[in-house]
């Protein structure tokens, strides 16, 4: 008979949300809840995390909500030692912190501007991977799952975005090499690539003439809920530990991503 790995049951499970305070994470941490799981949201800022506990609580689940740098190796650290110590374990990581730089020409693009989203969106999913890989490695039940946050520039890129880009296109590596690190430890890594989640952040596809097409033309885009996104880690998250989703891409179907546009 064929063993196979399991979480533990539904009501001891653990998930830990970066950049959980609003938009994507928001949506994905409260769709977590709604499962059961109980929930540790990260992000810069505390008065947001709070908000998004507070609702979760509200629902009788429960919750953290820990002020996190994911920049920062030692303030990484503390979200992870402060997870296990309050819950014991960890089963679902969603490594969803990320910004953009803004658009420019390629050869104006600040050092300092590149740097910061290499930090935050290829540097700070390393660093939690790696803490999630020492708490995942050495509980019982062994293992979890981590999700990345890989976005359809993981695919195919924007004008003037050679930072979000770049370090999105490495996201797929990360994941890839997490999936294979993590075989041997019932550890499984996916990647989840989002657009055009109707959030904060692409309020400016909507408004005006909209964003740059490939051609320099300028066009509003369609959006989709977050909610649409928070169902789809759900449902990565439920699975058992035997089977993986690898990638699955979430999107608007009126983007104008698959075919020439």
């Amino acid at each position: 008979m064929v063993q196979t790995a399991s979480y533990p049951s539904l009501d001891a499970r653990v998930a830990l949300v970066t950049g959980g305070g609003s938009g994507i994470g928001k949506a994905s941490a409260l769709a977590l809840a709604r499962e059961g799981f109980a929930v540790v949201v990260a992000g810069r800022r505390p008065e947001p995390l709070q908000a998004v506990v507070g609702e979760i609580e509200s629902h009788q689940v429960k919750a953290l909500g820990v002020p996190t740098d994911v920049t920062n190796p030692d303030s990484v650290k503390e979200l992870f030692e402060k997870t296990k110590a309050t819950f014991g374990r960890l089963d679902v990581l969603f490594n969803n912190a990320g910004i953009g730089a803004p658009a420019m020409p390629l050869e104006d693009l600040p050092f300092e501007k590149w740097k910061a989203v290499v930090d935050t969106n290829l540097t700070g999913p390393f660093l939690c991977t790696q803490e999630a890989f020492r708490i995942m490695k050495n509980q019982t039940p062994r293992g979890g799952r981590i999700i990345n946050n890989g976005s359809i520039s993981a695919h195919t890129p924007r004008p003037q975005s050679v930072a979000y880009t770049s370090t999105k296109h490495a996201i797929t590596g990360l994941t890839k090499q997490t999936a294979l690190d993590g075989r041997p430890f019932d550890i499984c890594c996916g990647q989840i690539d989002i657009g055009n989640a109707a959030t904060p952040l692409t309020e400016r596809m909507v408004k005006g003439a909209g964003v740059m097409q490939p051609d320099g033309s300028m066009k509003v885009e369609a959006r989709m809920e977050a909610d649409h996104v928070g169902n789809a880690i759900v449902y990565m998250a439920g699975l058992p530990l035997d089977t993986n989703v690898l990638f699955m891409t979430v999107m608007a179907n009126q983007m104008p991503f698959v075919g020439r546009g």
